[in-house]
């Protein structure tokens, strides 16, 4: 009867019974699988449901002292249908063109942004947040070493002050302790062209860069942090400005103290730039 059967469902009998002989450890090896799915779920809602498997494996290490291989994470994710969800663009997001008195820079990085030095390459842009009663405006300066996010600013309105309060915050806390060499990279945006601008970089002793026309990737860093911030959180409930600035700061400060990144050897932002003062 088992040789007809095999030969029913086409296998042979040889494979049937070996198949047979593991049933057990592959018993075993769903129910390590199942406790591991049951682990990466917790840390995939707590970052409501917009980690990826890189993600995971570092709150898993640094939270539950837990080492799993990322592309087991990947496998044990596809298998429980725990999918990231992943940011769209923005369809409004429209940058006001220069005046003919404004001056742009060469780009002096060329997407070098981590020069293993922390605060001499610095990262600038400024992103649209939708709130419940339209838009907000945030402006940050990211360092290109350590990724921290050292000032930021929000504001309902696109002007000028918004760019400034951002750089005079940076200058403040940088406390007059200025690299010698350094930059201060943007994208050709009129808040960064425009005349006042380029005096108070240039007064706090940065040289200015910018990336080419229509080219994100030159800023890409920044852009990346942007990207992030909008996948894990949702301003749509906002009611006033006041709350999306609450809600950015929160981020901010659990970006900077308490994302671990696979890129920084899986620190923290503040833990990284500890570490390469250290070295």
């Amino acid at each position: 009867m088992t040789r007809y059967l095999c030969k029913v469902a086409e296998v042979s009998p040889s494979g049937y019974y070996r198949w047979l002989s593991t049933a057990e450890d592959r018993q075993r090896r769903a129910g390590i699988d199942e406790q591991d799915i049951h682990l990466i779920k917790q840390h995939f809602e707590a970052k409501q449901r917009k980690a990826g498997a890189l993600t995971i494996n570092m709150r898993l290490e640094r939270i539950d002292k837990v080492v799993m291989n990322h592309k087991k994470i990947r496998r044990l994710m596809r298998k429980a249908g725990l999918v990231a969800e992943v940011r769209q663009a923005n369809p409004y997001r429209k940058m006001a063109k220069a005046t003919h008195e404004h001056q742009t820079c060469p780009n002096l990085l060329n997407r070098q942004f981590d020069q293993k030095e922390p605060e001499k390459v610095f990262l600038t842009d400024i992103t649209y947040l939708r709130y419940s009663k339209g838009w907000a405006y945030l402006s940050c300066v990211k360092d290109g070493a350590t990724r921290q996010i050292l000032a930021d600013c929000v504001a309902g309105t696109l002007e000028l002050p918004l760019v400034e309060k951002t750089l005079k915050r940076l200058f403040e806390r940088l406390d007059g302790n200025v690299h010698p060499e350094a930059i201060l990279h943007s994208d050709q945006g009129m808040h960064y062209t425009h005349p006042k601008t380029r005096l108070l970089i240039a007064k706090a002793g940065f040289k200015q860069s910018m990336s080419r026309r229509g080219n994100c990737w030159d800023n890409a860093s920044m852009e990346s942090f942007f990207g992030h911030m909008k996948d894990e959180i949702n301003f749509i409930d906002c009611q006033t400005l006041d709350e999306v600035k609450v809600r950015v700061a929160d981020y901010i400060h659990q970006y900077n103290s308490e994302r671990y990144q696979w890129g920084l050897k899986k620190m923290t932002p503040d833990e990284f730039r500890d570490h390469l003062i250290a070295c």
